[in-house]
């Protein structure tokens, strides 16, 4: 059988690893998974409720409209209902874009260092990336809007930016939209939006009825705590949510995951004590990699990327000895792990062991 060209050589997403493959493969009874970006305080009690009263249903197909959750999401958000669109996390609704708009020689642009989902659904759509260099770890703005022309379809902006957790100010982001050609799709993927304190970060739904050209994507998986459950979502005009549906397949959420979201977005004092532990958490770990002497990006979201100062695959693998696992592995940036911000008692433990890893590092150098 021969495949798509496009897809040939293309990389396979590596997620991190999981906590039960490392117990297994080195013998560890205690690991700490600080990989995925994850909520170290699990989800709201109230999701989980819904959860466990939803298995009565689990022979039964879901809402493949999701109409309760987008009634309750659409009043959260203060948006219409038909703003909304629903997918297997926003990884879906990243995918569903670009077969909804993308052909093959079409272009896409998006910074050198970002989330690798972008990249890869518009290789298998045959489309051509421009990458754009970071500047300072944030997405260079000016730099991307000059690589728009007549074959840009889409421009991708993670913010906060992940793997570096900066920030585009919201005044940053309305100067750049509005030189951006009214046909050419931005879309701000606002993953750890929950997590962000700077005052300077956009209020972005209300741009929206501003910029037509406009998608925004958030996700339940991360403050929310669902991410097995695989539920996300996009906000966008009503016309671009309606060609996006078209090509979106029945039933891509489960039963577990709507009523999961509903829930927790009702419990918003569980949010709110998830963000104001992670900042305070943050703040904590970016002492620590200053005390260290250790480089690091100042982050909005539930992680930081740090400059080890060695090969990220070596800290990798002697933090992996420990018992802590984290994400190396960044092209841009090679001697820089990203670890997601944990409970207390798990960024202590990280710490420890980083300490570890370093004076390694320094004894084995001539």
């Amino acid at each position: 059988m021969k495949p798509k060209s496009q897809i040939v050589d293309l990389p396979v997403y590596k997620p991190g690893k999981p906590i039960e493959e490392v117990k297994r493969e080195l013998g560890l009874e205690q690991v700490i998974k600080l990989a995925s970006n994850e909520n170290p305080y699990g989800s709201s009690p109230a999701a989980l409720e819904a959860i466990t009263k939803e298995m009565a249903n689990v022979s039964v197909y879901p809402d493949g409209s999701s109409v309760e959750l987008t009634e309750v999401l659409a009043e959260h958000l203060g948006v219409e209902r038909s703003n909304l669109i629903f997918g297997c996390g926003s990884d879906e609704i990243i995918a569903l874009i670009t077969r909804a708009f993308f052909l093959p020689g079409d272009e896409t642009i998006m910074a050198d260092q970002t989330f690798s989902v972008y990249k890869s659904n518009a290789d298998i759509e045959g489309a051509v990336t421009i990458e754009v260099p970071l500047k300072n770890g944030t997405h260079d703005l000016p730099a991307m809007l000059a690589e728009i022309n007549d074959k840009t379809k889409a421009v991708w902006i993670c913010n906060p930016n992940n793997p570096t957790g900066t920030i585009v100010t919201e005044q940053d982001l309305i100067t750049f939209m509005d030189q951006v050609p009214s046909q050419v799709m931005v879309v701000l993927d606002e993953a750890y939006y929950e997590f962000v304190t700077d005052e300077a970060y956009p209020q972005s739904i209300p741009l929206i009825d501003r910029y037509p050209n406009l998608v925004v994507l958030r996700t339940f998986s991360k403050i929310y705590g669902l991410a097995s459950l695989r539920i996300g979502y996009g906000i966008a005009r009503p016309e671009v949510i309606d060609l996006i549906n078209r090509v979106r397949e029945p039933f891509n959420t489960s039963r577990f995951g709507q009523v999961a979201a509903k829930a927790a977005l009702q419990d918003q004092a569980f949010v709110q004590e998830c963000s104001q532990r992670n900042a305070a958490d943050r703040e904590w770990l970016q002492n620590e990699f200053s005390r260290l002497g250790l480089r690091y990006f100042s982050s909005q979201g539930n992680f930081i990327l740090v400059d080890v100062n060695m090969p990220s695959l070596t800290a990798f693998q002697s933090l992996l000895k420990q018992g802590i696992i984290v994400r190396s592995g960044f092209h841009v940036y090679p001697t820089y792990i990203r670890v997601s911000v944990g409970t207390a008692e798990q960024n202590r433990a990280f710490i420890a062991a980083l300490e570890n890893t370093l004076a390694e590092s320094e004894s084995a150098r001539p």
